[in-house]
């Protein structure tokens, strides 16, 4: 458990060190592989937009690449992995959406399952072999409200709700993480699986939501951690000797704002029964993780 004070100032020489980073061109992504960056690491910014990332990482002191990756189509994600060569430490799976308007993949799949979760989900499956330390999962605490319907994951027959369909995703990635770290354990292997929150954090992620839903989120940000410190249960979560399967969050009321703790998911992210049958449906839908 971290102590109630540390912050990126606490990182280690990350020297020699490989990290990959999806959506590392705005928000906590951004800060994530910026402080790993100034602390040794060679950082790899796995972005949608190539120009962007390169025009943010500019400013990053340190050894980084920008590289072309988009989670919501599975060719981008087969093809980011395939160009892969080399050890790679950790892969911090950061990149994701929140709130958005119905929409489908290029694969068909719901845009936040698809990005959120299945797209992590192929990614970190390719890139497995190459791992040789942890794979950092971020979720929300909002995943405490979510459901998963395997029989309707792209809500089919379901209304559409976006937050039921954010929500739902961040308990898939709760639930991934939970498998993926019984499949290392099962297998002998020394990689470690984890996962991270930020709380509540002022970032870009609901700027396009409106309305009552974006008057409110923009109140409830104002009142918690900013992108700097929302980056720090991940940077936690990446570089210290936790536990697999440890859940990295801030550690104020609520687990809203605050320092890195290690702390207890919900009782519906623990269910391994339902980790099990995600992952077959996963990988079928993915073509990963058999």
């Amino acid at each position: 458990m971290a102590s109630k004070k540390w912050t990126q100032h606490d990182l280690p020489d990350l020297s020699g060190r490989t990290v990959v980073v999806t959506g590392a061109s705005s928000g906590i992504g951004h800060v994530t592989a910026r402080e790993l960056c100034a602390h040794g690491a060679r950082v790899i910014l796995a972005v949608r937009d190539v120009e962007k990332g390169r025009t943010v990482a500019k400013a990053f002191v340190g050894s980084y690449e920008v590289r072309a990756l988009n989670l919501a189509d599975l060719e981008s994600i087969r093809s980011f992995a395939a160009e892969w060569t080399g050890d790679l430490d950790v892969l911090i799976n950061n990149a994701g959406i929140m709130m958005a308007p119905a929409f489908r993949t290029i694969d068909d799949f719901e845009l936040h399952m698809g990005t959120n979760h299945l797209g992590p989900f192929a990614l970190t499956n390719r890139l497995l072999p190459f791992i040789t330390d942890r794979v950092v999962t971020v979720s929300s605490i909002l995943h405490r409200r979510g459901m998963i319907h395997l029989d309707d994951l792209h809500f089919d027959s379901r209304p559409y709700l976006a937050m039921t369909a954010y929500q739902d995703s961040k308990l898939a990635n709760l639930l991934f993480t939970l498998e993926l770290q019984r499949r290392l354990t099962e297998s002998g292997s020394a990689v470690r699986a984890v996962a991270a929150h930020p709380g509540i954090a002022r970032t870009n992620l609901v700027a396009h939501v409106g309305g009552v839903n974006g008057f409110v989120n923009s109140l409830t940000q104002r009142l918690c951690n900013d992108a700097q410190k929302g980056a720090l249960p991940t940077l936690f979560a990446a570089t210290q000797d936790i536990p697999g399967g440890s859940y990295v969050g801030p550690n104020g009321i609520g687990h809203l704002r605050g320092y890195p703790i290690v702390h207890a998911t919900s009782r519906r992210a623990m269910d391994t029964a339902m980790a099990r049958r995600l992952w077959d449906v996963s990988a079928e839908l993915t073509d990963t993780g058999h």
